[in-house]
């Protein structure tokens, strides 16, 4: 699904983000990827979905190699992918149902397919009730939850999460994860990357961390390290 060969990345400041990383991640995985602030693991998610291109090394996502990739052909590379926010990224004026529809209007589907697919999407993420509501009418697990609809509505074979539990409680942090887990159950591979260390232990899920822009850890043993 993900292979990173000898990868780094420096950006024109000269700071380098990243330091010939190698690493692979199988269909179906469930990575989570951890961290200090500064780390690389938002450059590393930059590298994924081409937002940031690679100073050296390869990237293969899927079967392509990235470094065949045409800038007109990424937004088709990102069709694979579902992202889904810490800060949510709803659009406020629309309602939940037509958030969630907007990813699917934005990829040419059908009236037809999104009054057949939004519902189910919705009922996934057991926000069925709150189709109608728009997003300020929601609390912060049910918006969290309305993205992760988002991410999902167009079927994507990888979902990367980028520290979706930043903004909701520890209860609520613990339900999305659960989410999560039950969507990579049905195949979908995920990548989340997160600062919550109790989340990492409780769901014993294969751990990456980052550290200076090195991968330092790959584990599914990971014990949280002082420094």
């Amino acid at each position: 699904m993900i292979e990173f060969q000898n990868v780094s990345k420096v950006y024109s400041n000269g700071t380098q983000a990243l330091k010939n990383i190698s690493i692979k991640v199988d269909d179906g995985e469930f990575v989570f990827i951890v961290g200090q602030s500064g780390a690389g693991k938002s450059t590393f998610l930059k590298l994924i979905t081409c937002e940031e291109r690679p100073t050296d090394g390869e990237i293969v996502v899927g079967e392509q190699r990235l470094s065949e990739l045409k800038r007109a052909e990424v937004p088709y590379l990102r069709r694979m992918m579902g992202m889904v926010f810490q800060d949510f990224r709803l659009i406020n004026k629309m309602t939940v149902f037509e958030n969630v529809a907007f990813a699917m209007h934005v990829v040419g589907a059908s009236s037809r397919e999104i009054r057949r697919r939004v519902p189910y999407i919705l009922s996934l993420v057991n926000l069925q009730d709150k189709a109608q509501c728009h997003p300020r009418e929601l609390s912060g697990g049910e918006q969290q939850r309305v993205g992760l609809a988002r991410a999902l509505v167009n079927n994507p074979k990888l979902l990367i999460a980028d520290e979706p539990t930043g903004n909701v409680d520890p209860a609520l942090s613990f339900e999305i994860v659960d989410l999560l887990n039950q969507i990579n159950k049905r195949g979908t591979t995920i990548l989340m990357v997160t600062h919550e260390h109790s989340l990492v232990k409780h769901f014993q899920r294969r751990v990456v961390e980052i550290n200076s822009g090195a991968v330092v850890s790959d584990s599914c043993n990971w014990e949280a390290r002082d420094d």
